[in-house]
């Protein structure tokens, strides 16, 4: 008698289940997408205890008759894939056919949809006993579905709790709402909305309403493309960061992705920008002809195969490193007085939705007039420029002259100019400064520098090895370094670039860079040691320096490339505009 037999349907779909409904912002991400693909303008998203108790997503779309919403409950029963053809060539965002059927098997699932012509009531139990009724004539779907894994109780166990659950879901929201602008989203969770989107297509409106005044006021608008992509959206300043990768948003042609190749990249473009475990907020929509890409190389669909990653990248690093380079990134500091806190507070806690609405609405009006004012005042400088007929000295320079007036805590010199006032960290931007050069003087050919006294570093077996292993890497660099018998290495001289009075100190950090096991990368090689020597180099914190050594600091930082954070990623300079110093003193007042 054969042991091999066909699984049941009804199990077949509970398995299925277990690769496209692990938790409930898996059932939101399906529903959301099937309204999207219905070409719904509104989608409204209903959750009781996070969606574990209940789930439903109402849309305006095309809804379906009757014989449609009994076949979609049918496994790998789909409207958008006709032929193997269109397998590679995909548009929509779902195309399997696996969702519905999935969802159905593990939960209790009531369907009402029309299409103007007809009304249909759908319902099932647990993927079983399905039941059709007819409803009004509304054009629209909407989808509720209750007592996730009901009948699956280790799966039930297995759903973290309510908070994360839901936290889950109010971020690929976020994320849909930013992919499709011109969609007006609502979120609701126990008759509490969480999300409320207007859907005008204004994507930096959308931004505003997701992460607020403060930082919408620090992103910048990118736009390019090349002979496969074309890319357009929006990043941070790099006083802009958050503690996760969750804060990038990237999507392909609407499909909210996550992609590790294509976040390297991104978050690479901040290197130096940014300190070390921060990442940027960025939205970037990319378009691209389907062909180019293949989405179906995991159930959930959230990452792809780009058959062009390379120009992609270059196109990615292209775009938001000119970005960075043209605009000014000292951080200002904001005043805000004891009023202002106190209304912003009032309008939280006392003001009704509709108040809320129109304060919402003032600010984002004044944000959207403040980003045309500088497009427009970016515009007027680019012109003036172009008609000058020579080119004038400042032009090279990122920062206005400042004038230094002290130091403070022995750490932060105060510096002025006709903008306002300046705290500059002296170490910070010596760093910079010093690691510009280093770096500029390491392309060029070495100037070795011999020792007086070689000097000699005893390590580990292990690290003897792995030291031994990047000698070749060390004398490209104008090291004159070798095995001293045992697991002793000397150093007999070294490139001009390294601070002879600090010489040794820096040798030995370099040795440990390259035997670090886990963080050695070729490509980043040459920043680490660039860094490196620079930190070395640089004064300290908490250390003296003449008005002499001040007034070179600030000459120095102001013809850096990025003049804004030292390699690492800290910030050199801060500013108090004149208008906020007088705001301060009641000089100006609202």
């Amino acid at each position: 008698m054969s042991s091999i037999k066909v699984m049941d349907e009804i199990l077949a779909n509970k398995i299925a289940a277990g690769e496209v409904v692990e938790k409930t912002m898996n059932v939101v991400k399906e529903l959301v997408e099937n309204s999207i693909d219905a070409k719904s303008t509104e989608i409204t998203i209903k959750l009781i205890d996070s969606g574990v108790k209940e789930i439903e997503v109402s849309d305006n779309g095309i809804g379906m008759d009757e014989e449609d919403a009994k076949m979609a409950f049918q496994r790998h029963a789909t409207s958008k894939l006709k032929n193997l053809d269109d397998l590679f060539y995909i548009e929509s965002l779902g195309f399997r056919g696996e969702a519905l059927p999935s969802i159905a098997s593990v939960s209790n699932v009531r369907l009402k949809t029309g299409d103007g012509k007809t009304g249909t009531i759908v319902t099932l139990s647990g993927g079983k006993d399905m039941k059709v009724e007819k409803s009004d004539l509304q054009t629209g779907t909407t989808i509720t579905v209750s007592d996730l894994f009901y009948n699956t109780p280790v799966r039930l166990k297995y759903l973290k709790n309510l908070y994360i659950e839901l936290s889950n879901i109010i971020e690929y929201l976020n994320k849909m709402a930013l992919s499709y602008p011109n969609i007006k989203f609502t979120l609701i969770n126990n008759d509490k909305i969480l999300l409320k989107t207007d859907g005008n297509g204004d994507l930096l409106k959308v931004i505003y309403e997701i992460y607020g005044i403060d930082i919408t006021k620090k992103m910048i608008p990118i736009e390019g493309e090349n002979d496969d992509y074309y890319i357009h959206g929006y990043i941070s300043y790099p006083e802009v960061t958050k503690g996760n990768r969750n804060s990038i948003t990237t999507l392909v042609n609407g499909r909210v992705i996550k992609n590790n190749e294509l976040n390297k990249c991104i978050v690479d473009t901040y290197h130096t920008y940014i300190h070390k475990d921060r990442y940027p907020v960025i939205i970037l929509n990319i378009d691209v002809d389907p062909i180019l890409i293949d989405i179906n190389i995991h159930p959930t669909k959230m990452d792809i195969k780009f058959s062009k990653m390379d120009t992609l990248k270059d196109l990615v690093s292209k775009l938001i490193t000119n970005r960075l380079e043209e605009i000014n990134l000292i951080p200002e500091i904001s005043v805000r007085d004891n009023y202002s806190v106190s209304e912003v507070r009032k309008q939280i806690l006392n003001t009704e939705e509709k108040e809320e609405e129109k304060v919402a609405e003032k600010q984002y009006e004044e944000l959207k007039l403040d980003f045309e004012v500088q497009e427009e005042k970016k515009e007027y400088d680019k012109k003036i420029e172009e008609e000058l007929p020579f080119e004038i000295e400042e032009k090279k320079s990122r920062i206005k002259k400042m004038i230094p007036r002290g130091v403070v805590l022995l750490t932060y010199i105060v510096a002025e100019n006709e903008d306002g006032m300046y705290l500059i960290d002296q170490h910070a931007a010596a760093e910079r400064i010093n690691y510009e050069k280093v770096l500029k003087k390491m392309k060029e050919k070495p100037i070795i520098v011999d020792l007086l006294i070689p000097l000699k570093i005893e390590l580990r077996k292990d690290e003897f090895i792995l030291a031994k292993e990047h000698f070749n890497l060390l004398r490209e660099y104008g090291f004159d370094i070798d095995e001293f018998g045992g697991n002793t290495i000397i150093v007999r001289s070294h490139p001009n670039w390294i601070d002879e009075d600090k010489k040794e100190a820096i040798i030995r950090k370099i040795v440990d860079l390259i035997i670090d096991k886990k963080d050695f990368d070729f490509d980043k090689f040459n920043w680490r040691l660039a860094a490196t020597t620079a930190c070395r180099m640089s004064v300290m914190a908490n250390t003296y320096i003449s008005p002499e050594e001040q007034e070179w600091i600030l000459e120095n930082i102001r013809y850096c490339e990025n003049p804004f954070t030292c390699p690492h990623g800290r910030p050199t300079i801060i500013t108090y505009t004149k208008y906020e110093l007088e705001k301060l003193f009641k000089r100006q007042l609202d």
